[in-house]
């Protein structure tokens, strides 16, 4: 008969091991995600770019002009900031940390480059993404 604490030890591992195989699953998706986005952003495509942000009046985008809520009002904000291919640049992110909150919640820290003819914008972020009828939206997008 084997041990309970042997038993323990098993189950522990095998916990473990679901956990960080789900993280991993779900770091996995938020990070193509972020690609899916960068390459709808760099095809000039907004409306594609912004499908990943929860479409909710909840939704918030904190900038340095301050917070903007909503979905529509986000994609509005975009779309009169990068009016065109010329000022969207081509996009590019490096993730710095990701981490799992809670099942259904991660934050992402990262930093972007825009590569533009007008000139280069870079800066870091904050996103906070939600595992919403079982897919990953971002909730809160800080960006400075």
């Amino acid at each position: 008969m084997k041990s309970p604490k042997l038993i323990l030890f098993g189950l522990s591992l095998l916990i473990s091991w679901n956990l960080f195989a789900q993280n991993d699953k779900d770091f996995e998706k938020v990070t193509n995600i972020l690609q899916t986005q960068a390459k709808a952003w760099n095809e000039g495509n907004i409306d594609a770019f912004m499908e990943y942000y929860w479409k909710s009046d909840n939704l918030q985008f904190i900038g340095s002009n301050g917070i903007t809520y909503g979905w529509q009002n986000t994609l509005d904000r975009y779309k009169k900031s990068y009016p065109d291919l010329q000022a969207m640049g081509k996009l590019s992110f490096d993730i710095i940390k990701i981490d799992k909150r809670s099942k259904k919640v991660i934050t992402l820290v990262g930093k972007f480059h825009l590569k533009r003819e007008i000139g280069d914008l870079d800066g870091i972020f904050l996103l906070v993404w939600k595992k919403i009828k079982g897919k990953w939206k971002i909730v809160v997008d800080q960006t400075c």
